[in-house]
């Protein structure tokens, strides 16, 4: 339970010299990162390693594609993106509250001077000039404003990850977007030799209706086909456009310049590599952004406590002034005073103590975000191994599936058309063989895909070991 701000046992003496030998210390919880066993962290990952961990290094992720047009498109998003620009303008906001926090603390002097002309009935005009100096501080007893000050600093660290949390981000959203164009391409590539192959075996069966040496239900399926596949390879065609249209909005870059950078190298998608994860979950908590971020609000928090609490307190100020006035033929005059001023919260209706539990509540509310932020952070990783691992294993088996349906659908067309197929065998032929090849383009993307969503799972490329500093300036 708190104890009463001010009682009659406690003299004004007693606080002056408090005041003076700078005995008093900071009211309000002395702040404490919750540990490991608070934030029910496992201490191993459930979820298998790909390849057992032994795998990439994080911090060097993005180099390992070897893809120099993703290496300008994240250059070109770093450079330009709205949400790096804001979370570096919140670093800033940041910044001045630390400054305004520190200004409490410090003596404050105020100059004034006015001049005035005036006359009264039976006199001359005369000028006065005024000046006056007054000067204030206020001793922090209880450690009010060193609460504020530690509060403003924990907000600047925790925009200052917000701004790295913004970069891996972006840089995740960037890369997804281009290997998923990239697959698109493979997948378009791949239904238009689909599309042009089924209009050839349409005119070939029109010319053999002709002839009189098909049927003509072999005429009509052979021409529904070849439409089927000339508007699959329209859609395809219009979801590589809106991919394109998305990486416009994300790098900032102008249409006809983003394309000429995507067409400076044939569609392909890179050889997917994996994670070294074998660190535990807690090591997680000093890599993500996004938690270092909670953590540090919650720190926040905690010094808004103190500050709510050293409200409840006498506050003690160090008041003087200095003024002097001159009239014309006037002697000049000058006054100063200088004295403690001492202000008691006698009554208030309660209104401060409720202050201070809106304080506390505001930290349980921050601790719970905290909490929360890091049992998701754990959820996505266990994920994202199980999604990874999956598409790992599956692509081998596609693969083969992918050759063989093929192997199979050439050796259907070859019989075709030496007339020991039917059509419509062949158009089954076709059909699997298709369906198997983008399969296998969809689970390579996956595996890209996947590896970006770990890689944003624990936190990018940064690290709480080399300290997240911004000079201002987005790179």
């Amino acid at each position: 339970m708190l104890s009463p701000p001010f009682s009659p046992g406690r003299s004004v003496p007693a606080f002056l010299l408090c005041a003076v030998l700078s005995a008093c210390t900071a009211v309000g919880p002395q702040y404490q990162a919750p540990k490991p066993q608070q934030l029910t962290v496992p201490s191993t990952w459930q979820a298998a390693l790909p390849h057992a961990g032994d795998t990439g290094q994080l911090l060097a992720w993005w180099e390992q594609f070897h893809d120099a047009t993703l290496n300008q498109l994240l250059q070109s998003a770093e450079a330009s993106n709205p949400s790096l620009r804001k979370a570096a303008a919140n670093i800033a906001s940041a910044r001045a509250n630390v400054s305004t926090a520190n200004a409490a603390g410090l003596p404050t002097l105020t100059g004034s001077a006015a001049a005035s002309r005036g006359r009264t009935t039976g006199t001359s005009t005369t000028t006065t000039t005024t000046g006056a100096l007054d000067a204030s501080w206020e001793l922090d007893l209880f450690g009010s404003v060193r609460r504020s000050v530690e509060s403003a600093d924990a907000l600047v660290s925790a925009r200052q990850a917000d701004w790295h949390d913004a970069r891996v981000s972006l840089a995740a959203e960037v890369a997804t977007d281009y290997f998923t164009y990239r697959a698109c391409q493979l997948t378009l590539a791949s239904t238009q030799a689909d599309a042009l192959s089924r209009q050839a075996t349409a005119d070939i069966t029109r010319r053999s209706l002709q002839a009189g040496m098909s049927a003509r239900s072999d005429a009509a399926l052979a021409d529904a086909s070849a439409a089927s596949a000339a508007a699959t390879a329209t859609a395809q065609q219009a979801s590589c456009d809106l991919t394109v249209k998305a990486l416009v909005t994300l790098t900032g870059l102008d249409e006809p310049t983003l394309r000429q950078q995507l067409a400076a190298q044939a569609p392909s998608l890179p050889t997917p590599q994996m994670f070294a994860l074998s660190t535990l979950p807690v090591a997680l908590l000093s890599q993500r952004p996004d938690l270092v971020s909670y953590e540090r609000s919650l720190a926040s928090a905690s010094a808004e406590i103190g500050v709510a609490e050293a409200d409840r307190y006498p506050r003690l100020s160090l008041v003087g002034s200095l003024s002097g006035s001159k009239t014309a033929g006037n002697a000049n005059s000058t006054s100063w005073s200088f004295g403690p001023s001492l202000s008691l919260p006698l009554l208030n209706g309660g209104a401060k103590l409720a202050a201070v539990a809106s304080a506390q509540a505001a930290y349980d509310l921050a601790l719970a975000n905290y909490q929360q932020g890091v049992r998701s952070a754990v959820q996505e990783v266990e994920e994202d191994l199980v999604q990874l691992n999956s598409a790992a294993r599956r692509e081998a088996d596609l693969r083969r599936s992918a050759l063989g349906y093929r192997s199979y659908a050439n050796t259907v067309e070859s019989l075709w058309r030496a007339g020991g197929e039917s059509l419509l065998n062949l158009e089954v032929a076709r059909r699997d063989a298709i369906a198997a090849e983008q399969s296998l383009i969809t689970v390579q993307r996956d595996q890209l895909l996947y590896g970006v969503a770990l890689y944003k799972a624990v936190g990018g490329g940064w690290s709480a070991q080399t300290p997240a500093t911004f000079s201002g300036e987005v790179k």
